[in-house]
């Protein structure tokens, strides 16, 4: 639970940078070999300790002097398995890396399983696949074969100091120093130790596998959250709902992203956002719920500095439809009411309705309860954006953020949900990004993005007049029936 936990407080770059099937195989294989340890592991070192310890008194009673010969070999025991635990450690540190890449292979094919069978790459990716497994073989084979000659080593160290306690042990019967009967005792304790010897052979590759598993645990556990709390961080009031941007440039690592941008939202204020892709659009998308902070400059509601509330009070108040949203795999009811687990039936069907997607939902033979498959797979991309519009009407935000939301739904159905919301969002902050300039017309303010920069902001009968970026846009859409709505 601590991993996962942890996972879910990371920032979002830390998800862009590392691939999504190595933290799978930390959560599974890495923690796995660290329980197996935990489990079995620990105890059977305590075993192991307390029949060396208890065999050397018994022995040590009978005669010291063989007793130290019998236990002579321990110490070049430890010696010999923390050397073979370290070599082991190495190989299973590479081998559980390599299980990540085999598990980020295997799900980047599942996830994009329609792409390889359109290019028909079914042969390319089983090569991809055999390479990386052939690799994983390889390594464990080679851990196989380190702990095959550690262990060797050991057991025969222990079968020298076997035949020197015999040699030594058969001259003090010779001697009279010991009984035959004593020997024989002191035989059977000295066969006590192939137990702890034998598990030390096993325990010492369980410890290998446990200890780089756990570190590659805590790799993770011990990052530090780019956007976290403060101590002195506070909810975030919202009363205004006024979103402001002040001079805010944000880059992704060395790539710029925005530069310089400034405007103001503010309650039953609806601002426009347009640009090619690339301009930046989908980064002020990502900086209004601080999944990401601007590199320079503040974003701030209600004058309040988003780096100084509380995440989760900042998340909360702002709903976020993004382009390609994603769906849960359960039914279309669980998937809207997302927004608000404990929403009525009434109001999840009333959400659908304004997103237009009720009826749709009506004529399955199960209706809401319809299971969805994987990321929503049976529904179209326009279907998805529009539950996805619903589940999001039902956080009943002050701030509503459309991140071209209905790009994939047609020119009349996306009109038909502008002018639902433009009931629902009364008392609301709107922002909308869209491709599809129509949306854009009623919109109080439109900012027009290019390079990262804001190039032209104003309505949209403005920004037609000035005959620049927006009216450019605007003329090649018309052209090609892009607004064959209006």
């Amino acid at each position: 639970m601590l991993y996962f936990d942890k996972l879910q407080v990371l920032s979002f770059s830390f998800h862009d940078r590392v691939h999504t099937g190595q933290l799978m195989s930390r959560g599974l294989s890495d923690i796995e070999g660290v329980r197996m340890f935990v489990q079995s592991g620990l105890v059977q070192i305590v075993r192991v300790v307390v029949v060396i310890v208890a065999a050397g008194i018994f022995m040590a009673q009978i005669d010291w002097q063989l007793a130290l010969l019998s236990l002579g070999f321990v110490p070049f025991m430890v010696y010999r398995s923390a050397k073979l635990r370290l070599q082991l450690r190495t190989t299973w540190r590479k081998i559980q890396d390599a299980l990540g890449d085999l598990t980020t292979t295997m799900q980047e094919n599942l996830a994009g399983v329609r792409v390889v069978r359109a290019f028909s790459a079914q042969k390319f990716e089983e090569a991809k696949f055999d390479v990386t497994a052939k690799e994983v073989v390889e390594l464990r084979m080679s851990a196989a074969r380190t702990h095959a000659r550690g262990g060797g080593v050991i057991s025969f160290a222990f079968l020298v100091a076997w035949a020197v306690v015999l040699w030594v042990g058969g001259e003090k019967v010779i001697s009279g120093e010991l009984t035959e009967g004593e020997l024989t005792q002191f035989f059977f304790y000295l066969a006590l130790l192939r137990f702890p010897v034998r598990m030390i052979i096993m325990i010492i590759n369980s410890t290998a596998r446990a200890s780089s598993a756990g570190g590659r645990i805590f790799e993770v556990l011990d990052i530090p959250s780019e956007i976290d709390d403060e101590p002195s961080s506070k909810p975030l009031q919202i009363t205004e709902g006024v979103l402001k941007f002040d001079n805010v440039s944000f880059s992704y690592g060395d790539a710029p992203a925005l530069s310089g941008i400034s405007f103001e939202a503010r309650k039953d204020h609806t601002i426009g956002i347009v640009g090619a892709p690339g301009s930046g659009k989908s980064s002020i998308t990502n900086l209004i719920p601080r999944f990401y902070d601007p590199t320079v400059g503040t974003v701030s509601i209600d004058g309040i500095d988003l780096k100084t509330a509380t995440v989760l009070s900042i998340r909360s108040a702002i709903g976020l439809v993004e382009q390609d949203p994603f769906l849960f795999d359960g039914s279309i009811r669980d998937n809207i009411r997302y927004g608000d687990i404990d929403a009525s039936d009434e109001k999840v069907e009333a959400a659908a309705r304004i997103a237009q997607i009720h009826d749709f939902i009506d004529g399955l033979p199960e209706g809401y309860d319809t299971e969805l498959g994987e990321r929503g797979v049976g529904l179209s991309g326009g279907q998805r954006q529009r539950v996805a519009i619903a589940r999001t009407l039902l956080t009943d935000s002050p701030i509503l953020v459309l991140d071209d939301s209905t790009s994939s739904v047609d020119a009349g159905t996306d009109a038909r949900i502008r002018q639902a919301l433009s009931e629902l969002t009364k008392g609301q902050t709107t922002i909308i990004i869209a491709h599809r300039l129509g949306s854009l017309q009623h919109a109080d303010e439109i900012l027009v993005l290019d390079n990262g920069k804001v190039v032209e902001r104003g309505s949209h009968d403005d920004l037609l007049a000035q005959d620049g970026h927006y009216k450019h846009l605007w003329d090649i859409q018309r052209g090609r029936g892009v607004e064959e709505s209006e």
